[in-house]
């Protein structure tokens, strides 16, 4: 169960680090294949210029169960924001993303933006199913992206949009 979802803070940075380090060890449900340093993962995830927001979900134990970035992109019109969630995989728990979304799409919607982009490899199929339960549509599909290794994936861009009444 998450018990808070609150903005990141310096002191999540290695936990939060460790967690997107084992989703690109497992393989198969990022974009990024290479692993972070906390020195980088601190200036892409936490301070950089392109950064809109970033939660962290914490278990009743008060770890950090997963965490969920929002930031400017300049292949997005300005008033689309990109997201990217990411979740423990060892001693996972349900909720953690639906936590996170409803937190991050207070914030878009109250910095005024109008949509929210997710772009998911085409073989990411829990990566898919979560944006599609959060409410995102298809966009577009970015065809044969390679992988570090060489092999083309599908890129598949999702759209939500929020909700100005």
């Amino acid at each position: 169960m998450v018990s808070t979802v609150r903005p990141m803070m310096p002191e999540d940075v290695a936990a939060s680090c460790r967690i997107l380090n084992d989703i690109i060890e497992a393989g198969g449900t990022t974009a990024h294949e290479i692993p972070f340093s906390e020195a980088l993962f601190r200036e892409s995830f936490l301070t950089g210029v392109d950064l809109v927001c970033c939660h962290v979900a914490f278990d009743a134990g008060r770890e950090i169960a997963g965490f969920q970035w929002l930031g400017i992109s300049e292949d997005l019109p300005p008033d689309c924001a990109d997201i990217a969630t990411f979740a423990r995989q060892d001693r996972a728990i349900r909720g953690v993303g639906r936590a996170l979304f409803a937190e991050t799409a207070r914030v878009a919607l109250n910095l005024g933006f109008a949509e929210i982009n997710a772009t998911i490899r085409a073989d990411n199929v829990s990566g898919l199913a979560y944006y599609a339960k959060m409410g995102f549509l298809d966009h577009s599909v970015s065809h044969s992206r390679p992988l570090k290794d060489g092999t083309p994936v599908d890129r598949i861009s999702k759209r939500f949009i929020l909700n100005r009444q």
